[in-house]
C-alpha cells in the first residue's frame, strides 16, 4: 500500500447509511463531511465465495459514489458466512429466525471489506473474524426477534446489541463484526491521503 500526499482540505464522504459506522468513525474522532449511501445490486453472484462477495460489493459501492476532487469516499460491506453460504440481511423475521437457528451452537465467519476511493483509485482491505454462538433455544430466538434488533443486519444479528448474550467467544476484530474495522480503516484513509490523528501534509 503506497501512501500519497496528505491534504488537510480533503473531505470525507461516508458511502453508507449505517449508524454503527458513523459511531465507529466517531471513535477515531472522524466526522464525515457528508453521507451518500450508494444504491447498487447487492445480490451475490452464482457460486460466489463470501470473501470475494464482500470485497466486490465494497468496491462497487465506492465506485458508485460520486465525489469531487477534494473528497475521499469510504464504503464498507459486511457479511456473515457459514462455510460457503452467505447470510445477508434477512428480508423478514422468518428469515432472521432461519439464520439464527443456522448459527446456533456453531462458529461462523464475519467478513467486512472496506474500500476507500480518491479520484479513480480505490484502496481495499478485508477482515475476517470468527464468532461462536451458543446453542439457542426457541425462547431465546423468539425473544431476540421481538427486539427488532435483527433488522438490516447481516446474518440477522448485531453483536453490539442484545445478541451479545449469544456470543461467548470471538477471534478477531469486534469492530469488524460491527461493520468497520478501525485499524484497517485508518490505514486505508491514511494511504489515500486523508489526515488522521492530527497529521499534517
Amino acid at each position: 500500500m503506497t501512501a500519497v500526499t496528505h491534504n488537510t482540505d480533503l473531505k470525507l464522504i461516508l458511502g453508507s447509511g449505517s449508524p454503527r459506522r458513523l459511531e465507529l468513525l466517531a471513535q477515531m474522532g472522524v466526522s464525515p463531511f457528508a453521507v451518500r449511501p450508494p444504491d447498487i445490486d447487492e445480490d451475490p453472484h452464482r457460486a460466489e465465495l463470501p470473501r470475494d462477495y464482500v470485497k466486490r460489493i465494497a468496491s462497487e459501492k465506492a465506485a458508485a459514489v460520486d465525489c469531487a476532487d477534494d473528497e475521499v469516499v469510504l464504503c464498507a460491506d459486511t457479511t456473515v458466512a457459514i462455510g460457503r453460504r452467505i447470510l445477508g440481511k434477512p428480508a423478514n423475521a422468518g428469515e432472521a429466525a432461519e439464520f439464527l437457528h443456522a448459527l446456533s451452537g456453531r462458529r461462523h465467519k464475519v467478513i467486512t471489506a472496506v474500500a476507500v476511493k480518491r479520484g479513480v483509485k480505490i484502496w481495499l482491505r478485508d477482515v475476517q473474524t470468527t464468532v461462536a454462538f451458543k446453542r439457542l433455544s426457541d425462547l431465546e430466538v423468539n425473544w431476540y426477534l421481538s427486539t427488532g434488533d435483527w433488522k438490516g443486519k447481516a446474518g440477522g444479528y448485531g453483536i453490539q446489541g442484545p445478541a451479545s448474550a449469544f456470543c461467548p467467544w470471538i477471534n478477531g476484530s469486534f469492530h469488524a463484526v460491527m461493520g468497520l474495522p478501525l485499524p484497517e480503516t485508518a490505514a486505508l484513509l491514511t494511504a489515500a491521503g486523508y489526515p488522521l490523528f492530527g497529521e499534517t501534509p
